[in-house]
């Protein structure tokens, strides 16, 4: 049997199967649901219910060189009573958080949010009718001690890595370059910079301002804690050039030859410098004092000189032989 004919076949039999429900039975039982559950909302609104919540607390306003003495609460749990329309309102509007403005108590000297001041918090959310009968904690210590400050460089940990014909043109930088911590004197002593969190920024394609956090540290609170790390990128091109070997310091009765004679370098440089660079620019000249005593005849090259704007410098070969002949 093919899938078409199955298909058929077990269409007829749903089209057969609801054919046979009794619509009007079925109409009117969910009529009467409906109306049941109404009822049940309207006589369930009606009533005194009482519920608890959990209210989100968010502190603000804190000034950056003080800690508190003890963990401040996240949440306050409350017991209210009142009608059910109410109750079930609170089901949805009590999600903002409850603000505590620490430099408006400090400023009143309040040390320990408690009683009157703290059911005043709690009451902006609730509307007069409603009895509002518990909530906890029942005070909140605003105790702060005053901490030291010290003002520390930003220092990337991370990968970045660009797309695969841009390359980072320059180093990176930080908005802002850097930051304050605060915290105890022994504690500020056992850090030396405010390294960011381990981030990777893959794909790069073009000069890029990212925000970073920075790495939290135990007992240290960071001023700001997030900063924007500025990445400048640069399309590369590939360009090669044959360089010749050269030699100094050669005393006049040696003659030194290198095979091969010649290496080619191969870089990366950005489209606008590209044409400016010309072989003239690069050399590759070696020591003898260095390499004459070598006892496999082999010396590694590297660039005695070269354009600051190329990248990714490559020599290949990257060690040639050399042998040594004495002038007649």
């Amino acid at each position: 049997m093919d899938l078409a004919s199955t298909k058929n076949k077990w269409i007829v039999r749903i089209r057969l199967f609801f054919s046979r429900l009794n619509w009007k039975n079925i109409l009117l039982f969910f009529g009467f649901f409906i109306l049941a559950f109404i009822f049940w909302l309207m006589l369930f609104f009606q009533r005194d219910i009482e519920a608890t919540y959990k209210i989100p607390l968010k502190y603000i306003n804190i000034p950056d060189d003080v800690v508190f003495d003890t963990t401040l609460p996240d949440n306050m749990e409350i017991r209210v009573a009142d009608k059910g329309s109410e109750i079930f309102r609170y089901t949805f509007t009590l999600n903002d958080s409850i603000e505590i403005d620490i430099a408006k108590y400090k400023e009143e000297r309040i040390n320990n949010l408690q009683g009157t001041e703290l059911m005043q918090l709690i009451r902006k959310k609730l509307s007069q009718s409603t009895n509002l009968k518990a909530y906890y904690p029942v005070n909140i210590s605003l105790v702060t001690s005053k901490l030291q400050k010290k003002e520390l460089k930003v220092v990337f940990d991370g990968v970045i890595a660009t797309s695969r014909s841009n390359l980072v043109a320059d180093s990176t930088t930080f908005l802002p370059g850097t930051v304050m911590a605060y915290g105890s004197q022994s504690q500020l002593s056992e850090i030396s910079s405010a390294v960011t969190e381990y981030t990777l920024f893959n794909n790069l394609k073009a000069t890029s301002q990212l925000k970073v956090k920075i790495m939290p540290v135990n007992g240290i609170k960071f001023v700001p804690n997030e900063v924007e790390i500025h990445i400048p990128i640069l399309e590369y091109t590939e360009r090669k050039f044959e360089i010749p070997i050269t030699v100094r310091n050669v005393p006049d009765n040696i003659d030194v030859k290198f095979f091969p004679s010649q290496t080619e370098v191969s870089f990366s440089v950005t489209l606008e410098e590209y044409k400016k660079i010309a072989p003239e620019n690069f050399e590759v000249e070696l020591d003898y004092k260095k390499f004459f005593k070598n006892e496999n005849g082999r010396v590694d090259l590297g660039l005695s000189d070269s354009p600051s704007a190329i990248r990714n410098v490559k020599l290949s070969p990257s060690s040639v032989e050399f042998l040594l002949e004495s002038r007649q």
